[in-house]
């Protein structure tokens, strides 16, 4: 038991603390060389050069009010109107639009209908060949660009060795307190910064991302996360994938519990899925970033099975070790914090929510490997 214990916590300690703190100072280290005289480079266009031309895609299973609002914010980023157009791709499996219906948006914006048999990946890829580009930008339907994120996309994109870019999700704009989904995001975000100074970021965000045209392939049919699939194969063929925080998207949206609990379970199925669809990112010498992936977006599928293991090897050498008087303060303990939470009430949905929040993201985790083990990869739910 003392073995198993040791064991889950430096695992633990290992995934969530060191592996963080080693690439970000790494990454301070990166960013110390890039400001010295001679070291490193902005992205900039080059001088007298016309910025290129951008195609927003958004696939989407929307209805028709929200793919208008979304449109519009993509039109009206600050970048040459004359050089950017929009393609919104409706999912062929089903969709709250229709071409039909939006047919009055305006010259700057192609609306097709996705590929068979559905979802996003063949949305996507019916979207791309409608576009007119040279940098594709990839957006969601709900979270909506701030002005400059499209101008700041396409900066990072100058960098020849860069060929993918992502943006930067702000969640909790509803107000209240964040959720530990919020939290999560937040040491998300940190740690894609840290590992694209690095090298590359471990994936983009779905939601506000950039490619070079000339670079991208065709989807795979029943593909969970584009989102990771793109950047993982342009970093096996060679390229970077770069992180710009200013480059925003903002959800606006707050989620209840069970509904993370979807998207978790969705997301790191996908995960898996890359695993055996692009079989090369777990080769270390085929993968330049393999430390990166497997600590990222590996190691911490473990996370609830190394938890119990901790919890329940703890509590079996406490009971050996103290016996009659551990059950009586573990006892004692339980009606204190029982008493505490009834007087209050406040104190109490805070204690229920962050429960209820962290066994959904554990249940996630657990139900994503046994996806992963059966190969069920039919995870889209609304």
């Amino acid at each position: 038991m003392k073995v198993l214990l040791l064991v889950s916590a430096v695992a633990l300690g290992a995934i969530w603390v060191v592996y963080p703190l080693a690439i970000t100072a790494l990454a301070t280290v990166r960013r110390r060389r890039e400001r010295a005289p001679g070291r490193g480079h902005e992205a900039t266009p080059a001088a007298g050069a016309a910025s290129p031309t951008v195609t927003v895609v958004i696939a989407t299973r929307d209805d028709v009010p929200t793919i208008r609002r979304r449109v519009e914010n993509a039109l009206a980023a600050r970048y040459d109107a004359a050089r950017l157009d929009v393609v919104v791709a409706l999912d062929g499996a089903g969709s709250g639009a229709a071409p039909a219906d939006l047919g009055d948006l305006g010259p700057r914006v192609r609306v097709v209908r996705g590929d068979s048999p559905g979802g996003k990946a063949a949305a996507l890829n019916a979207g791309v060949r409608a576009a007119r580009g040279e940098v594709l930008v990839f957006g969601d339907a709900h979270q909506l660009f701030e002005p400059e994120a499209v101008a700041r996309l396409v900066v990072a994109l100058a960098d020849p060795r860069v060929g993918a870019v992502s943006g930067c999700l702000e969640v909790g704009a509803h107000g209240g307190p964040p959720t530990l989904a919020d939290r999560y995001w937040s040491y998300e975000k940190r740690l894609r910064d840290a590992e694209a100074r690095v090298h590359s970021a471990v994936g983009v965000t779905g939601a506000v991302y950039a490619m070079k045209r000339a670079l991208w392939a065709p989807l795979p049919d029943g593909l969970i996360l584009d989102d990771v699939y793109v950047p993982m194969r342009l970093v096996l063929n060679g390229y970077r994938v770069d992180f710009v925080e200013g480059a925003k998207a903002i959800e606006a949206r707050r989620f209840r519990a069970e509904q993370e609990y979807r998207r978790k379970v969705r997301t790191l199925t996908g995960n898996i899925q890359l695993c055996a669809w692009l079989p090369a990112v777990l080769v270390p010498v085929r993968n330049p970033i393999w430390l990166q992936f497997v600590c990222h977006k590996l190691l911490r599928l473990l996370t609830p099975y190394l938890a119990v293991a901790l919890v329940v090897s703890a509590a079996v050498l406490a009971a050996r070790g103290l016996g009659h008087l551990l059950a009586a303060a573990l006892i004692g303990a339980a009606v204190a914090i029982t008493v505490l939470l009834a007087a209050r009430p406040g104190l109490r949905r805070r204690a229920l929510g962050l429960v209820e929040w962290g066994v959904a993201l554990q249940a996630a985790t657990v139900v994503a490997t046994i996806n992963g083990l059966r190969g069920r990869w039919n995870v889209w739910h609304r």
